[in-house]
């Protein structure tokens, strides 16, 4: 049995811009920030990429110096460059980003975007059950 499972919490670095792949599938590619336990003079900048519905969401409600956190699996992509050289990557697939503060305890000013939701009104005949 094996385990890939990876869980990180830091700042988002820039907002995230959300890309659609040529057959309509959205993604979003992000960097949080990540302050060592033992020493906060040192930070790791992580690659993070979500797919689908959190796509959507990451881009929807994330900005910019956020708290975050991150929950999926590590994966490498591994290319070999102009020179020959072989090179790896490594990115963390989120299934899962999380809020970690609220909007007033950030003190960045961050604005989520507003989702666009229409409400139509239901007329009452007499028949709902509440």
């Amino acid at each position: 049995m094996s385990l890939n499972s990876i869980i990180i919490q830091g700042r988002l670095t820039a907002d995230p811009e959300l890309r659609q792949t040529q057959s309509g599938v959205s993604v979003v590619n992000f960097t949080v920030a990540c302050n060592r336990e033992h020493n906060k003079e040192e930070t790791d900048f992580i690659s993070c990429i979500a797919w689908r519905q959190t796509a959507e969401f990451v881009s929807k409600y994330f900005r910019k110096g956020q708290l975050v956190l991150v929950r999926g699996s590590l994966q490498s992509r591994k290319w070999t460059d102009r020179d020959g050289g072989k090179r790896i990557n490594w990115d963390v697939v989120c299934d899962n980003v999380y809020f970690c503060e609220s909007k007033k305890d950030s003190g960045d000013g961050y604005t989520a975007k507003t989702p666009d939701v229409t409400y139509t009104e239901v007329e009452d005949d007499g028949e709902l059950p509440f």
